[in-house]
């Protein structure tokens, strides 16, 4: 068990759907000794329909998200926050990048309005891991997976969302950041490059990363 006064207290890995961020933040979890927080993508009851005709249901899949990372990080006790227990497969800040992505501007006006009226306070991570790759590989990541109701997703939307992530991450600032090639890595699978990541996250306190193994 690594010492948990080593690694930075909370780390919220993110990145497009099919990087690998659940199971990173698994395997990150089990070898620092956390708890995790994650996203349950599988309880939004408005996603296949999203999947399937984004615009008559972006608001709804978009809201449902909201409260649930909002119910997900009012809950946890504070004291466990600042002593450092959970790993998240999610950056509440990101949700803002999906509304501006799959939002019409009515919505995302309304969306803003509740947002606002909430005065939602999260804590910011100590460290956030950003896993990176280009569309093909996150669909055949994505296909896979073996989810029915994400293979309607289309390359377009992908390729937004891939890179609204890549603009929000590159004027981000808040907490360190390290960002991850994770285009030929499987973490679930590949010791070595996870043992890689593991001790480099290990080293970091502050400032912006770059993590590449195929050039280690």
């Amino acid at each position: 068990m690594i010492n948990p006064d080593t690694p930075p207290r909370f780390i919220a890995v993110e990145g497009p759907i099919g990087v690998g961020k659940s199971t990173l933040t698994r395997r990150l979890a089990h070898s620092l000794g956390y708890q995790t927080l994650m996203e349950q993508a599988e309880d939004n009851p408005f996603l296949e329909r999203f999947y399937a005709k984004r615009q008559h249901a972006a608001l709804s899949a978009q809201l449902f998200f909201f409260f649930q990372r909002v119910q997900q990080l009012g809950e946890l006790p504070q004291q466990d926050l600042i002593g450092g227990s959970y790993i998240a497969d999610f950056l509440f800040q990101k949700d803002a990048l999906f509304a501006e992505v799959t939002l019409d501007a009515n919505e995302l006006e309304l969306y803003r309005k509740v947002y606002q009226q909430l005065q939602v306070e999260v804590p910011q991570p100590d460290l956030v891991i950003y896993l990176q790759a280009p569309v093909k590989v996150l669909r055949e990541r994505i296909k896979q997976r073996g989810i029915a109701f994400e293979r309607n997703m289309d390359a377009d939307y992908l390729e937004q969302v891939n890179r609204a992530y890549s603009e929000f991450f590159h004027s981000y600032h808040q907490s360190p950041l390290v960002i991850v090639n994770a285009a030929e890595i499987d973490f679930a699978h590949n010791d070595r490059d996870y043992q890689q990541l593991l001790d480099y996250l290990l080293e970091i306190r502050s400032g912006r990363h770059y993590f590449n193994p195929t050039f280690l």
